[in-house]
């Protein structure tokens, strides 16, 4: 930092976020030694900026610093932009503190954070977004909150330092200290860290249709919906379904990072994602809630589950337009909310996994209990699913109940498969689809590239051609049959699509 002498003019470099996008924002503090005292905050903030005037105030007093009684005036630039939050704590008062010092920062500086009133430096969101733009700007001093420093110090390339409070900062103007540069060795976070997981494939018993099916949807990122009634285990298949997924490239991680990191979701300690993530949210969320929203937007729960899993239980009983509102996303693997303030893109590359009721009371086919639904009630309920949420539905798997003799510890012992067992042939399969489809997952190829990647022998073809007629299937259906095929041909190793292959794709065909 260098003197400057005779002004009261210092300008911070600070930002804005606008979902997973980052705005350069310039604090400008001036203090003037004319006019009434005053202290003033410029730039349209929001009310939660406004109100820092005395946060701000009271955490220069309680740090020991003469606050000046004089007029102060802060602008946020660019003014034409809505700022919110409370990240313009520590910027606002460093440039006071600076300002009062003669002292200007360095244009290659960047400060953010929030103050508590003892002048302590509190943490905000989005600090992985903050470091990513400080380092694409050529920001490289950072002065974060110690507890976001090693979130930020993922990025590499840039000076982290880690501020705890006012005074330390005050001390480091001075020369009294010297601020560490935090470093984050991340290979620490990625061994073993694929293998820890409450739930276990082992753990299920019987259902082996449904953990083929499952097994299928993992290796394709293929969508799956489970049908079954109350009890039958659709909630502990979605459960064990991420310990058999594969694990997150380091491109994956940091994507998945940096939209935690938005909201705020990071761990401090350990702050990258290292394994993809299961979304659960209840069938009463709102529409933005689910997509995401607000005035300056933020994202929802599809892009929480971004490389990861979307689980609707009780999937019949979400609102007809939320339900609905799934269909673009699926299709084009990102959405993009307008507001009049603000446009934000958020990607939400997730695999569904659905499950739902036969019926309204659920028991609808069941062994032993009676379904007490008309036919009316069930065709209400099932309703609620639209044709082309369906059509966006790889796998349709029915979950009967587990037979008595199927609980019995032999043959639990004999039959269950770990997960571990289960993710290598997971692994290899996306390996190989990946390394064929020029970097892309059987669920995602066009039609275009299934004839290019997924040619069918004759006796293929007769077959599917054949169940295209008795069951009326769709175009879109007739080319997700081949893309579940060549993901089961992938499982098995195959490099060609065979007669045996389509035939299990057509059981997992959509029976509604």
């Amino acid at each position: 930092m260098r003197k400057v002498v005779n002004t009261m003019l210092v300008k911070v470099n600070s930002v804005a976020l606008i979902g997973l996008d980052v705005v350069e924002v310039t604090v400008e503090v001036n203090i003037a030694n004319r006019g009434f005292p005053g202290f003033d905050i410029v730039g349209l903030p929001t009310k939660a900026v406004a109100e820092s005037r005395e946060r701000i105030k009271t955490a220069i007093i309680n740090s020991g610093i003469s606050f000046p009684e004089k007029r102060i005036t802060v602008n946020l630039a660019p003014a034409d932009l809505p700022k919110e939050g409370t990240l313009y704590d520590f910027p606002i008062a460093a440039g006071i503190i600076a300002a009062l010092k003669g002292i200007h920062p360095s244009p290659n500086s960047l400060f953010f954070g929030e103050l508590s009133l003892d002048g302590s430096i509190v943490a905000n969101k989005g600090a992985l977004l903050i470091g990513l733009y400080a380092k694409e700007k050529m920001l490289i001093d950072i002065f974060s909150p110690e507890i976001s420093a090693k979130e930020i110090s993922l990025v590499g390339g840039i000076n982290v330092y880690k501020m705890n409070n006012l005074y330390d900062f005050t001390r480091y103007l001075d020369g009294e200290i010297i601020l560490p540069n935090i470093y984050v060795d991340n290979s620490e976070n990625s061994s073993n860290c694929h293998d820890n997981f409450d739930y276990d494939f082992s753990q299920i018993i019987g259902q082996a249709k449904a953990k083929r099916a499952l097994e299928i949807s993992a290796a394709g990122g293929h969508n799956i919906l489970l049908i079954g009634s109350p009890g039958a285990g659709k909630t502990s298949l979605a459960k064990v379904f991420p310990s058999i997924l594969p694990p997150l490239t380091d491109k994956e991680r940091l994507e998945v990072t940096r939209i935690y990191s938005s909201v705020g979701l990071i761990d401090p300690v350990n702050p990258i994602i290292v394994t993809r993530k299961l979304r659960s949210p209840h069938h009463t969320i709102s529409y933005s809630g689910l997509v995401g929203g607000g005035s300056v937007p933020k994202v929802g729960e599809l892009s929480l589950a971004h490389k990861g899993i979307l689980f609707l239980d009780e999937f019949s009983e979400f609102p007809r337009n939320i339900i609905d509102s799934l269909r673009q996303p699926l299709e084009d693997k990102k959405l993009t909310i307008s507001r009049s303030k603000s446009t934000a893109t958020f990607p939400c590359d997730f695999t569904l996994f659905a499950a739902s009721n036969p019926c309204p009371c659920g028991y609808l086919g069941h062994p032993t209990k009676q379904c007490i639904c008309t036919d009316s009630s069930i065709q209400k309920y099932r309703s609620k699913l639209s044709g082309p949420i369906l059509d966006r539905i790889d796998l349709f798997v029915e979950v009967p109940p587990v037979a008595v003799e199927e609980l019995s510890d032999n043959n639990v012992l004999k039959s269950n498969e770990s997960s571990v067992s289960v993710r290598k042939r997971v692994v290899t399969a996306r390996n190989l689809q990946l390394v064929r489809n020029g970097g892309i997952t059987n669920n995602n190829l066009q039609n275009e590239q299934i004839k290019k990647y997924c040619p069918l022998d004759f006796k293929s073809k007769n077959l599917l051609n054949m169940a295209i007629t008795k069951y009326n299937m769709s175009a879109r259906s007739y080319f997700k049959t081949i893309k579940v095929a060549r993901t089961i041909a992938d499982l098995a190793e195959s490099k060609s699509i065979n007669f045996d292959h389509i035939a299990e794709a057509l059981q997992y065909k959509n029976n509604l």
